[in-house]
């Protein structure tokens, strides 16, 4: 095995911290990404008592666990998104939506993110997994007309939101990897280029890779590994099946997850579009070796059977790079 599978806990909340945990080491994990929602791991716990990280450490060594990153994305949304309504409001702590202000819901989140990063190195972790939100997103159309200053000011802003968190991360030592998908200011190549060079190229920002919000996007995951290579600060195992069958599109027709008449739809690993294959190939020549986070969704498979499926196909389709030549080794006798 090249490098450690964890389990994403996101998807899996509604269990306490104890439970996921004993069920992950029962599937043969190696360790967590813990969600910063559910009780699973709680900044505000974790910069208020000591005690309180100490026992998530001690719940994952009980089960022979380890961790190498936390996720904070609900918050992190919250940040730089143009539009801060109810679907905002089930997704984070009241203590942070407050009397749902957009501006104060966008400043006390942009808080809890510095405060994620103090937390993480607290917890003893140096990356941190989550969104960026976008104030430009609601306008990938382009229409109504829009003129292209609009968009560069959203990049402008996102900066401006995202800098001084970012400049905690630096202090603290930890990373912050942006999960590139549709809804954040960074969706594809291009938008990434962008927010990179909307950032200054800050060293504390770099990408959390799941090829499962780029198939659907029609561009090839691997060529996102090769762009970013010394960016590339956390790796999701994710995957996707397209459906695209001459009725539907790749905007999913507001069609819920799970519905079969969707364009595409999140699967079990293994089971959807997306090349593994490449992709580990892809991740060899850019030398990361942390580790590969399964983040299971599929909305038409029991989650338990799917994860412990899931653990089982990526220890098959991942392998450490080659450190000699075949063919170099033609004609030379054995020692």
């Amino acid at each position: 095995m090249a490098r450690p599978i964890t389990l994403f806990t996101g998807q899996w909340a509604d269990l306490p911290f104890e439970t996921i945990c004993e069920k992950v080491a029962e599937w043969g994990y190696d360790g967590l990404e813990i969600a910063c929602w559910g009780d699973h791991f709680e900044v505000d716990k974790a910069l208020e008592d000591d005690a309180y990280v100490r026992g998530r450490r001690d719940i994952l060594e009980k089960h022979g666990l380890q961790s190498f990153a936390i996720s904070n994305h609900l918050v992190g949304q919250c940040v730089a998104d143009a539009i801060i309504d109810e679907r905002h409001k089930g997704t984070i702590p009241a203590r942070l939506w407050g009397d749902g202000n957009p501006e104060g819901v966008r400043q006390r989140c942009a808080e809890e993110m510095k405060h994620t990063a103090h937390a993480a190195k607290q917890f003893g972790v140096n990356t941190v997994v989550g969104f960026t939100g976008s104030p430009i997103w609601h306008l990938f159309y382009f229409f109504p007309p829009l003129s292209m200053e609009i968009i560069e000011a959203g990049y402008r802003e996102v900066a401006d939101r995202w800098k001084p968190i970012l400049d905690v991360f630096q202090q603290e030592g930890v990373r912050f990897a942006l999960e590139a998908h549709p809804t954040e200011i960074a969706y594809d190549i291009y938008t990434a280029e962008k927010t990179l060079a909307a950032l200054d190229n800050h060293p504390a920002f770099g990408f959390n890779f799941d090829p499962s919000h780029f198939i659907h996007q029609q561009f090839d995951p691997v060529a996102f590994i090769d762009r970013f290579p010394d960016r590339i600060y956390h790796a999701h195992i994710k995957d996707v099946k397209l459906n695209l069958n001459g009725v539907n599109s790749i905007l999913s027709s507001h069609l819920d997850f799970g519905d079969h008449r969707r364009g595409w739809d999140f699967v079990s690993p293994g089971r959807g579009d997306v090349d593994f294959d490449g992709i580990i190939r892809a991740l060899n020549r850019a030398g990361y070796d942390g580790p590969l986070s399964i983040e299971w969704e599929d909305s038409g498979m029991n989650r338990e059977h799917g994860a412990a499926e899931a653990i089982e196909f990526v220890r098959a389709v991942d392998f450490l790079p080659s450190d000699f030549s075949p063919m170099a080794q033609l004609g030379k006798d054995a020692e």
